[in-house]
């Protein structure tokens, strides 16, 4: 497969997002707006955040930070997390085991 061949979509407001999945991960390649929000969440998927491009505010267990590109984000399970693009950004997310909900 090739990722121009695959279709994006707005998953959540702002955020558009090219999804792979296979039996025990998913990626997520986005394209998010800026000032697009993720409201604090949690799942029990652990995951790893890319910053390809942009500028990235992002809240983990209550420590907010802001990231660039090539910072990396550790996300435990069932951690609490929220997110605010401060520019257009592309952003990646690896996810263990399949994000069943983003199969859509």
């Amino acid at each position: 497969m090739n990722l121009s061949n695959i279709p994006s979509k707005e998953i959540m407001p702002g955020y558009h997002g090219k999804l792979v999945h296979s039996e025990n991960m998913s990626i997520a390649f986005w394209e998010v707006e800026k000032d697009a929000e993720v409201p604090e969440h949690s799942h029990m998927n652990e995951q790893i955040m890319h910053v390809i491009e942009g500028t990235f505010e992002f809240t983990l267990d209550g420590v907010t930070d802001v990231y660039i590109p090539g910072d990396l984000v550790i996300i435990a399970p069932n951690v609490p997390h929220s997110g605010k693009a401060l520019t257009p950004c592309k952003l990646m997310d690896v996810f263990s085991p399949t994000r069943e909900e983003y199969k859509i």
